[in-house]
């Protein structure tokens, strides 16, 4: 949830015409990895809860995607970004580390 925060944080003084664009798709995506995560805990089986782990992953990538188009459109640059970067790849990892920890497991 420290990434969805920062997310809320750098896209707070976006222009305008971006409320719809960026701002929202990063902010959409962000919020996506944690209920995700949430959502797949709240299943029964690991099989389930594996498959809401690749989405919030899938949700990540696409956040990392937004934080990098920002910065080529100069709307942040790298060291205003670097925070958030860093959240996201710290959560990539603890993802991949909790599906390899799950996927063996089977179904009860």
């Amino acid at each position: 949830m420290d990434l969805v925060v920062e997310c809320y944080r750098l896209t707070q003084g976006f222009p305008a015409n971006e409320l719809y664009g960026l701002t929202s798709q990063i902010r959409r995506a962000a919020v996506s990895v944690p209920a995700n995560i949430a959502e797949g805990f709240g299943r029964w089986h690991s099989k389930d809860f594996v498959r809401f782990l690749l989405n919030s992953n899938g949700s990540l990538k696409e956040v990392e995607t937004h934080l990098l188009i920002i910065e080529r459109l100069g709307l942040l640059r790298r060291p205003e970004l670097q925070r958030a970067l860093g959240l996201s790849e710290e959560l990539g990892r603890m993802l991949a580390a909790l599906r390899q920890k799950l996927s063996p497991q089977r179904e009860e």
